[in-house]
């Protein structure tokens, strides 16, 4: 990912690639505890956003839940990744499962 951004002109700032650095992590590890895998990820940008489209073989959507405050539990990592994008849907995958697509400004 930092290898995609580091390609990209004009650069996007440090506080985007660590942002979205996180929002990667956060969406991959998601798919791999909860949705049964990772099937695809693709990361696209334009001068004033980057997308980043995780593709798991579950149907189920992303919920919320309380986080656990002693540590072993999670429940940060979806109000991270839709509080550092301007926008986060899920949508069907046109392959079975669905398609979790994080945009950020650049």
């Amino acid at each position: 990912m930092r290898e995609f951004f580091s390609e990209l002109s004009p650069a996007p700032t440090q506080e985007c690639v660590d942002n979205a650095a996180l929002v990667v992590s956060e969406l991959v590890t998601n798919a791999l505890r909860h949705a049964g895998g990772l099937t695809a990820m693709s990361l696209t940008a334009d001068p004033v956003t980057l997308e980043i489209v995780v593709r798991d073989p579950s149907h189920a959507p992303p919920r919320e839940r309380p986080p656990d405050l002693s540590g072993g539990g999670g429940g940060f990592g979806w109000p991270l990744v839709r509080s550092l994008a301007r926008t986060v849907t899920v949508d069907p995958s046109g392959r079975g499962g669905k398609c979790v697509r994080a945009v950020l400004s650049r």
